[in-house]
């Protein structure tokens, strides 16, 4: 049954929405949007880890996984994720505390036969006995994947923190352990908990496509209307997280990355009903101000901290923890108690001066812009957003509940703000050097809970607030309202509107998303930014040095929505800077005046210094494939090199040296830029004749900086092993084109494709080899290519490479089988998905400078791969296959780690293998461009 509750959308929203509720009470809401060519669906569902049986932890995260298994309509396990995929879409779950949300895109043209397949799910799984033991394997390896992340290690402790009355405490991934025992009675336990808990009127349902919006309802009635109502109500415990005891407690945890955080914890209730004012948001609005005055500003000038966040923490139904987050130096370490005194005197600064209308009216004026001028979203993420929204948010305020902030409510505000005192406290502090005496479970992260002795807490009660503390003044560069320029463009993709020697600046006015917004990325090359790993781990510290020295000058206009960002890549760095156009300018000024005062101080040099080689010592605690994929570009790319190889040179490097590398970086430069959005043809020019005088103050024209990729033709399998310490073992194998063309574009893009979703069910849900399996088309520098990658508790790496190949001989029978209507459509699937329609200025933006970063001066790439796709034929795919991949002596990569538990299998060896990097990259031949 349809219900009249009005929905509140954008001004700047297209799209068409409509909610309604099903005879069986499930929640449903229609999206009706013409500028896409995927359609999407979500269904969230109430139940989480909470609901798990008490001897059967991992059961709702179980559950999700068997739900993909097979339906009594379409038993095929395999099915649906061939379909979606076939059809150029995606599809993913997720399971969390008190909601488990499943959600897919796929070609708008089947959205209807996908629907019948998704909603299956909900109606008459299979649950099939025969895949009980294979997915409750998948369980494992997923489990086992995190098993050294910290992340998940410090979660389990504070799960073993809290009161163990409250669901929050419960194991929520599952393993083998958890879910042991007969197929048989798993089987039977996982039948009675989805019949227990899976129940329409627990459901929320989105749907989004290009259909009218009356279509939609009829597909939402004919497909969901089966699923059964049983007329669920949930009745978690009203327990507290935190029992009295256990507020005043130090919990220290050991993590096994290098890092030092303090989390300062205030318990506090659900939040939900806070929603339309928003009280939390703008305390945190404050709590998390970095501009002159502010707590982390303080802590940074006392070289106590390096990074400051407010709000962060677990929420759930009777339950809030706000978590003031901090990233201490080793100096705000050992003087940690003054770090909270800091912070209980700038949360004094707040209760006694900081609750004034106009602050939490500017912060949002900012959620109001933001709202106004709502940028579009992929039917994906938005289908997944807004069917979780139902489950908090009434109904019309289903999309504007994420911005709206209707007044400041003090004495709701003061409530809030009065339960963030010593009394109401837990500290949980990580670092490699605590002393500990226990272990959590599942993650055996070592951890100790020490009560905060009153001596402590005493000056914490009444603090004296220090002078350098201040709140923010009134910020200049928030707008009060923008409207973007109705101005055609005349030109239907970027041109160029300033060029000189080393020099070139393209534009485009948009005329399509109707914003007050613009893109500008400028990207200075220099043949100094990365000649060697010295080179490369100067330009890494000059970037963050000059971010950091930043931060305080610009937060202001972060805060007003515009954003910037510098990062360092293979020739140089770049600086994109988005948000209102009005003070876009205003900013790019501002940041080119402090980038040439360069004014760093030896005690910030020092602290700068130590967070990058902790991030780069860190990187070899990373999971093995991830590791694998940061060598798969180290390894190819000449200017790309190895964290650690980096952080020797950096151990060595001076301020002196950061200096002299900066000027001689300036020298001689080649400027790249675009400037795109609400931007007028004669600002674009006039920008640009700015910019180039600056230049000629600093810097002499120069040549764009060489992108040299190792050339793999002629040079067989290539092998090389990275040293990584973990219980998995992981591979990638690499296949290059010997062309960058748009044929062999298609080619690579075609064959992933049509390979992806068969590789995962064969080696993953099949041959159960380990949780991450895929393959990926990977363009580098410009030439396409290909990898099939495994992380795997189970097999080592000769065996996992065996099993690669072995597919790949396969597979050429399995496209021998496909019909031509199945071919058809498999590229019509690949097409939909390159042709995707940008939903948003940003994402318009990237393939534009994307564009101009792979030479593509037409922007018609893309078409003209396509172009090639609709030509293809099965028999070609088949050629290139055997000519790209006949044997296992064809040209590639092979990188690999061997697990510490599969020392005793059989290596891989092989007489082709690196074992000096350095040697092997500057004599291997290489393409450049």
């Amino acid at each position: 049954m349809p219900t009249s509750t009005c929905i509140t959308q954008s001004p700047n929203d297209h799209r068409q929405y409509r909610y309604m509720q099903l005879s069986n009470r499930l929640r449903v809401l229609l999206v009706e949007d013409w500028q896409t060519n995927q359609a999407a669906a979500s269904m969230a569902v109430n139940v989480g880890h909470f609901d798990d049986p008490s001897a059967r932890p991992g059961m709702a995260h179980f559950l999700e996984h068997m739900l993909f298994l097979g339906t009594e309509k379409y038993p095929d396990s395999g099915e649906y994720h061939a379909f979606i995929n076939q059809h150029g879409g995606s599809n993913n779950a997720w399971t969390g505390t008190e909601q488990t949300n499943f959600f897919f895109s796929i070609d708008a043209d089947v959205f209807e036969e996908s629907l019948d397949r998704f909603s299956q799910f909900f109606i008459a799984p299979c649950f099939n006995l025969d895949l009980v033991d294979r997915e409750r394997h998948a369980i494992e390896s997923e489990f086992s994947l995190k098993l050294k992340d910290d992340i998940r290690r410090v979660y389990q402790v504070q799960k073993e923190t809290v009161n163990p009355a409250h669901p929050f405490s419960k194991f929520s991934v599952g393993n083998l352990q958890t879910l042991s025992g007969s197929q048989q009675t798993l089987r039977d336990e996982l039948v009675a908990f989805y019949q227990q808990h899976y129940s329409a009127n627990l459901m929320t349902l989105c749907l989004v496509a290009p259909l009218p919006i009356d279509t939609l309802a009829q597909l939402a009635k004919c497909y969901f209307s089966s699923i059964v109502n049983n007329d669920l109500h949930k009745h978690y415990p009203a327990t507290p997280l935190y029992q009295a005891a256990q507020l005043g407690q130090q919990i220290n945890i050991v993590p096994l990355k290098e890092q030092r955080r303090v989390a300062i914890t205030f318990p506090l209730p659900a939040i939900d009903g806070f929603y339309k004012r928003k009280p939390l948001t703008f305390i945190s609005h404050l709590l998390g101000y970095e501009g002159k005055g502010s707590l982390l500003s303080y802590l940074k000038s006392q070289d106590w901290a390096a990074n400051l966040s407010a709000g962060g923490g677990v929420s759930g139904y009777n339950f809030k923890d706000y978590n003031i987050s901090i990233q201490l130096t080793d100096k705000g370490l050992a003087q940690l108690d003054d770090v909270i005194q800091a912070t209980f005197e700038y949360l004094a600064l707040i209760k006694n001066s900081g609750l004034a209308a106009w602050r939490y009216q500017e912060r949002a004026n900012l959620l109001t812009l933001a709202f106004k001028y709502q940028e579009q979203i992929k039917a994906l993420d938005l289908a997944s957003h807004l069917s979780i929204n139902m489950h908090h948010y009434d109904v019309e305020d289903i999309v504007y509940g994420d911005y709206r902030m209707d007044g400041l409510d003090i004495a709701e505000t003061q409530a809030l703000l009065a339960l963030m005192t010593p009394d109401n406290l837990r500290i949980q502090l990580i670092s490699p050097e605590l002393d500990t005496n226990r272990q959590a479970a599942w993650y055996h992260s070592p951890y100790k809970i020490n009560p905060i002795d009153k001596d402590r807490l005493t000056p914490w009660y009444n603090p004296t607030i220090r002078q350098e503390l201040s709140l923010p003044e009134v910020n200049p560069f928030i707008i009060a309202d923008s409207v973007a320029r109705n101005d055609k463009s005349p030109h239907h993709v970027p041109v160029i509107v300033c060029q000189e020697n080393g020099y070139r600046i393209w534009h485009r006015k948009d005329d399509e998303f109707n914003v007050p917004k613009g893109h500008i990325y400028l990207s200075l090359d220099s043949q100094q930014a990365t000649a060697t790993p010295r080179h490369a781990a100067l330009t890494r510290l000059y970037v963050e040095m000059l971010l950091d020295y930043l931060t305080e000058y610009t937060y202001p206009a972060e805060v007003a929505g515009l954003s910037y960002n510098i990062y360092p890549h293979q020739g140089g760095i770049t600086l994109h800077l988005t948000g209102f156009t009005g003070k876009q300018e205003a900013l790019l000024a501002l940041l080119i005046n402090k980038a040439r005062e360069r004014n760093f101080t030896q005690e910030r040099f020092k602290q700068i210094k130590k967070q990058i080689l902790r991030s780069w010592y860190n990187q070899s605690r990373a999971k093995p494939i991830s590791q694998l994929f940061t060598s798969l570009t180290v390894t190819l790319q000449r200017r790309s090199y190895e964290p650690l190889r980096m952080a020797e040179e950096l151990e060595k490097i001076t301020l002196d040296d950061l200096h002299e590398h900066i000027s001689r970086f300036y020298e001689k430069l080649h400027l790249e830029g675009l400037v795109y959005g609400d931007w007028l043809t004669k600002e674009a020019k006039a920008l640009g004749k700015r910019l180039e005088h600056i230049l000629s103050l600093v810097s002499s024209p120069s040549g764009e900086s060489e992108r040299e990729l190792i050339n793999l033709e002629n040079i067989g399998t290539l092998i090389r092993e990275v040293r990584v310490a973990h219980q998995d073992s992981s591979i990638i194998v690499y296949y290059q084109s010997a062309q960058a063309s748009t044929l062999n574009m298609a080619l690579f893009s075609l064959l992933n494709h049509t390979m992806s979703s068969t590789f995962f069910h064969e080696l993953r849900t099949k041959r159960q080899l380990g949780y991450m399996v895929g393959t990926g088309y990977l363009p580098l520098n410009r030439y396409p290519g290909m990898i099939f990658y495994i992380q795997s508790p189970t097999t080592g790496p000769l065996q996992l490479l065996e099993a690669i190949d072995e597919f790949i001989a396969d597979f050429n029978y399995a496209v021998m089988q496909i019909t031509n209507t199945q071919w058809e459509l498999t590229k019509q699937g690949l097409i939909s998905q390159i042709m995707e329609h940008d939903p948003n200025l940003k994402t318009r933006g990237q393939r534009y400078w994307s564009s101009i970063g792979n030479k593509d001066y037409q922007f018609n790439q893309r078409e003209l791969v396509v172009e090639q796709i609709k030509q293809l034929t099965r028999a070609d795919l088949i050629q290139f296959m055997m000519q790209k991949m006949r044997t296992k002596h064809c040209d590639r990569l092979v990188l690999f780690t061997t697990g510490e538990q599969h020392q005793n299998q059989e290596p891989l060896n092989s007489d082709n293998m690196i074992t000096d990097l350095r040697s092997f990259k500057q004599q291997a031949p290489k393409f450049s461009y």
